[in-house]
């Protein structure tokens, strides 16, 4: 029973990184209807900056604001300089794109950084508290949990409670009409890159020091696993990603936990399948009105 209580913790702390992930995700399927594969190697390279900002300066919290900053920078570039031009009559041109970026990215960084791994030091310890001899969470868990539950709760208003959210859908999901309605179409995709990026960036500093550290790689099998939490809870669903994120969280940390550690990337794939075959849109996403 210790043990589970102690896996049950650790995965819903993972399962919080999963989840920021994943709205970073769903806020790029909102904004522009394409899926980001780009998303992991944008946080890493945002990392990075973040990172050295902090070891220049000796401020970790300096280097944490330059690393979200930087994500808002690095998604409204990409979209301005990439992706507007690329043809999205075929959803499949978005996707080859977005895997060429994480190529030039990967490498990049690498020539510039090497491709050893880095300590990544973070604000609180990670030691654990006990609670009748039992490790529940560290003061570093819990700045997880208040950095993608203020996340969750901003997405949330801006999207049920702005009318800057409501051009942003408008401007995804019929562009022509929102043009014809005085909608910058172009200036709310631009925001949803930025936005999503950002997003993406919290996810990445908050996870990779909890990982090996710093490398080019570092965001690859996370970004599996947040894809997974965004397909389960829907891509449409800000709410969705964030049960989907805690459910692959303790997924992996119960499958790690009792059966080892090369098991769980298997059993991630397994849930993405049969989540693909059974429930496509999602266990969040809404009925779809009848057209014939």
């Amino acid at each position: 029973m210790d043990r589970f209580l102690y896996l049950t913790f650790d995965g819903l702390s993972r399962g919080a990184v999963y989840a920021a992930f994943a709205l970073a995700l769903v806020l790029i399927w909102r904004a522009a209807r394409i899926v980001n594969f780009a998303q992991g190697a944008m946080a890493v390279a945002t990392a990075y900056a973040g990172y050295s900002v902090a070891n220049a300066t000796g401020s970790y919290w300096l280097g944490f604001a330059v690393a979200i900053a930087g994500g808002l920078v690095l998604g409204a570039v990409v979209e301005r300089v990439v992706m507007r031009f690329v043809d999205h009559s075929s959803p499949l041109n978005g996707v080859v794109v977005a895997l060429g970026l994480v190529l030039i990215i990967q490498g990049v960084l690498g020539m510039i950084y090497g491709n050893e791994y880095r300590p990544a030091p973070t604000p609180f310890s990670r030691d654990a508290f006990e609670i009748g001899g039992i490790a529940i969470l560290s003061r570093y868990d819990l700045f997880v949990f208040a950095a993608v539950g203020a996340v969750v709760v901003l997405l949330t208003l801006l999207f049920t409670r702005t009318s800057t959210g409501l051009r942003m859908r408008a401007a995804a999901f019929a562009p022509d009409v929102s043009r014809l309605l005085g909608v910058p179409v172009g200036g709310m995709l631009t925001l949803g890159w930025a936005l999503a990026a950002a997003v993406g960036s919290l996810a990445g500093m908050l996870v990779i020091p909890t990982e090996l550290g710093l490398h080019p790689n570092a965001m690859d099998l996370l970004f599996i696993s947040a894809f997974t939490a965004a397909v389960l809870g829907g891509l449409d669903s800000p709410v969705g990603a964030v049960v989907g994120g805690l459910v692959v969280g303790l997924l992996l940390t119960y499958v790690s936990g009792y059966l080892g550690a090369t098991v769980a990337p298997m059993a991630v794939l397994i849930l993405l399948v049969v989540v693909l075959l059974s429930r496509p849109d999602g266990l969040f996403s809404k009925a779809k009105a009848r057209t014939a």
